[in-house]
């Protein structure tokens, strides 16, 4: 006797593909709500990919810090304009630097000012680690969303496999 299930494969690949596109979207929306939107560059980086054996969903190198924080210590060069970056991207600006001399200088008074304030943030977070990290992080970005996704993909890959074994082809030997 040979019993033969018939299980298909393409559709539990689309499965974990659908339930990860699911879980891109609903960290979109956590960040959205969380106000952890600045360029939109993290949210742009996240995409899925799935083979035969498994299925990932990437997003940039530093994703974590989005619940965890930074921790003091080492940055990446040019971090003061990293930080420049993002508060023009959120539209924070320090009061203007009004100059002594009326020389053509390099950057402007509001200029000289965000790039002041953005090397004190830099500085700040180089040497105690940003709020975020010091209050303990949070875990509403993606990690409550997580288990759920997880536990929707076993539930839907059940249920692709209760209908695979209803199918159950035997084959009397002869």
């Amino acid at each position: 006797m040979e019993a033969t299930i018939i299980f298909d494969h393409k559709a539990a690949r689309e499965i974990v593909r659908e339930e990860l596109e699911q879980l891109q979207r609903n960290i979109a929306a956590n960040m959205t709500k969380a106000g952890q939107v600045a360029s939109g560059d993290t949210i742009k980086s996240m995409h899925v990919e799935t083979s035969e054996e498994q299925g990932t969903l990437f997003g940039r190198g530093y994703f974590g810090v989005l619940e965890t924080g930074r921790a003091g210590g080492k940055v990446p060069l040019g971090f003061r304009d990293i930080i420049f970056r993002w508060m023009m991207c959120k539209n924070i600006h320090a009061s203007p630097h009004a100059y002594k001399t009326n020389k053509p200088h390099k950057y402007s008074a509001q200029e000289r000012a965000d790039l002041s304030m953005a090397a004190a943030i830099a500085t700040s977070i180089h040497k105690k680690g940003t709020r975020l990290f010091r209050r303990g992080g949070r875990a509403d970005i993606y990690s409550n969303e997580i288990p759920l996704t997880i536990k929707r993909i076993e539930g839907r890959l059940v249920f692709l496999i209760s209908q695979a074994m209803t199918s159950i082809k035997i084959n009397e030997a002869k």
